[in-house]
């Protein structure tokens, strides 16, 4: 730290912000007599708001969050700076779930928990200073619906008068009137076309509904609705939510392969919810599969426990509660064939669908993995280490799709994209050195040129699909 009139330097204590993953946020107080930033600490089980004095270098921690496991910091991570009242909005899984908190920036103290329950809160749209109200999106926040479904809400920093401004029974998006007095909200689930009502944005009264779609003409030519599917965890008790589809000529009495696409990443949930025509899993069922899309224990968007799972742990992929769940399905509904069972997925879907058969090759029988990281030692530092944990452990190397290639039962197809990016492609390739060495047959393409998630481009899934005929049909694609 420099003073510029007198070029003094001054310098600053460090040992609250080492040794960092990143440090950033940087802003003055309003008084100029502090500055603050954003510490994570490498391995993301610390971040603090750290202030720095400016004529001594002292530092503080004005908020300081640690956590066993770690701090989703990149995607369910806000924090709010309100400088006129000289206070903070902060986000924070500490009860189990994610919510927010009000501080006093000044002191570092805590003054009240803002928002509470067995929900989370997804987003911040706006906050008004004035009024001292969060517009914010939440998810869970009605024990009746699907907890994934996004609701839009405002309340008090003081935590009261909690409004819910939307409530039908799916996903919601809304937009404001130029007034701002009333809000257009559109909701849908993957088996119901989208509903518009208008609704006060008071107190979230519906105004009047406009319209509801209608797919009946749609479903007259044999399209088939996706169905919501819920089974039991591992645990016995937590839901686990997940989606069938079904090819639109679907014989109840006939037996199909049931084929996952599979993305297992902690940073988010992936199983649709709102209402479309089409989807790639829609259209590789025409095929005469049966697809399935599940958010295992381990991702995200839910309480912190069911997010825990994934810790030092993403080998794990949620494959006992898919497998429970799949099982639970067939018995409901026995056309799901359990004998034949495939899994696709890229990048972070592609090391789980490649786990499939290296762990679970008494059930899963074909994969397709396009672009996986299938090696958490070597793949970016900030996605791996903020669920793997540092230092680097032994459970890294327990859970390499490279140390365990020699497990290989079933048919693999890996993809590669030359020039990715995001994934090293040699990652793919460390893979297939431990496969050869193992004496393992398996299927390998590498697209000249081809940068990350080249297996989802049209000559990738075709080759994908022709897969999964071969292996699972038992037929050879387009033959006459």
């Amino acid at each position: 730290l420099f003073d510029i009139t007198t070029k003094k330097k001054i310098d600053v204590d460090t040992k609250l912000f080492d040794p960092p993953w990143r440090i950033r946020d940087f802003r003055w107080s309003n008084q100029s007599d502090e500055f603050f930033f954003r510490y994570n600490q490498r391995g993301h089980q610390v971040m603090r708001i750290v202030g720095i004095h400016a004529q001594t270098g002292k530092a503080r921690a004005v908020i300081d969050e640690v956590t066993n496991t770690f701090i989703d910091y990149n995607y369910k991570f806000m924090v709010n700076y309100l400088n006129k009242s000289n206070e903070l909005i902060w986000s924070s899984e500490r009860d189990g779930w994610n919510h927010l908190y009000l501080y006093d920036s000044k002191t570092g103290k805590l003054k009240n928990q803002i928002t509470k329950g067995k929900w989370l809160v997804r987003k911040i749209d706006r906050i008004d200073e004035e009024k001292r109200q969060i517009w914010f999106q939440a998810s869970g926040i009605l024990p009746n619906q699907d907890p994934y479904y996004l609701h839009f809400c405002r309340i008090d920093f003081s935590g009261e008068n909690l409004v819910m401004m939307t409530a039908g029974d799916g996903t919601h998006s809304i937009d404001y009137s130029p007034s701002g007095n009333y809000l257009v909200d559109r909701y849908s689930k993957v088996d119901m076309p989208a509903v518009h009502e208008i609704r006060n944005v008071e107190n979230g009264a519906l105004i009047c509904r406009l319209e509801k779609g209608d797919d009946s003409r749609l479903k007259s030519t044999g399209w088939k609705s996706p169905e919501r599917f819920i089974s039991t965890a591992r645990d016995g008790r937590t839901p686990i939510f997940g989606v069938i589809y079904r090819p639109s000529n679907f014989d109840p009495g006939k037996k199909y392969p049931v084929i996952e696409y599979i993305y297992a990443g902690p940073h988010g949930s992936f199983v649709p919810k709102s209402y479309s025509a089409y989807s790639r899993t829609h259209a590789m069922a025409e095929l005469g599969f049966i697809m399935v899309q599940i958010d295992g224990m381990g991702t995200s968007n839910r309480s912190k426990a069911f997010h825990d799972v994934c810790w030092k742990n993403l080998g794990d992929s949620g494959f006992p509660d898919r497998i429970l769940w799949m099982k639970t399905a067939a018995k409901q509904y026995p056309q799901l064939d359990l004998t034949q069972v495939g899994i696709f997925g890229g990048s972070a879907g592609g090391q789980s669908s490649t786990r499939a058969l290296l762990a679970h090759g008494d059930f899963y029988k074909v994969a397709v993995s396009d672009c996986g990281c299938h090696d958490n030692q070597m793949d970016k530092i900030w996605w791996n280490e903020q669920w793997m944990g540092w230092p680097i452990g032994p459970h890294y190397e327990a859970q390499s799709n490279v140390t365990n290639a020699h497990k290989l039962t079933g048919k693999l197809f890996l993809i590669v994209g030359e020039l990715d990016r995001n994934v090293d492609p040699a990652s793919t390739m460390q893979v297939v050195d431990a496969l050869i060495k193992s004496n393992k047959d398996f299927d390998l393409l590498v697209v000249p040129g081809g940068g990350h998630g080249i297996g989802s481009r049209p000559y990738g899934m075709r080759r994908t699909q022709d897969f999964f005929v071969r292996h699972l049909l038992g037929k050879e694609p387009r033959a006459k």
